[in-house]
């Protein structure tokens, strides 16, 4: 683990914080966590765990813009900084 992945994961929690409880489902805050948590312990980026999680964010995302929850560019930072999480080689 390194700075930036310290500092991605804390730009998560403050974006679940924040807007977790008024924009995503309790499961989707679950998930994004629990994703964000994975990525943050994990020092393979090809670990099944890793790229399940970022498949599952990629999916949470994608919900979130198809519903108009989301615009697409807020999910894609939230993506993007829950990716950031891991590895920096990191491939879902």
């Amino acid at each position: 683990m390194n700075s930036e992945r310290s500092e991605a994961y804390g730009r998560v929690m403050r974006t679940l914080a924040e807007l977790g409880p008024t924009k995503l489902l309790a499961d989707e805050q679950e998930r994004l966590r629990e994703a964000a948590d994975t990525l943050l312990f994990c020092e393979d980026p090809q670990d099944e765990a890793a790229v399940a999680a970022l498949g599952d964010v990629r999916a949470i995302v994608q919900n979130l813009t198809e519903s108009g929850r989301w615009t697409e560019e807020r999910a894609a930072q939230l993506a993007d900084d829950v990716a950031a999480c891991g590895p920096l080689a990191a491939v879902g």
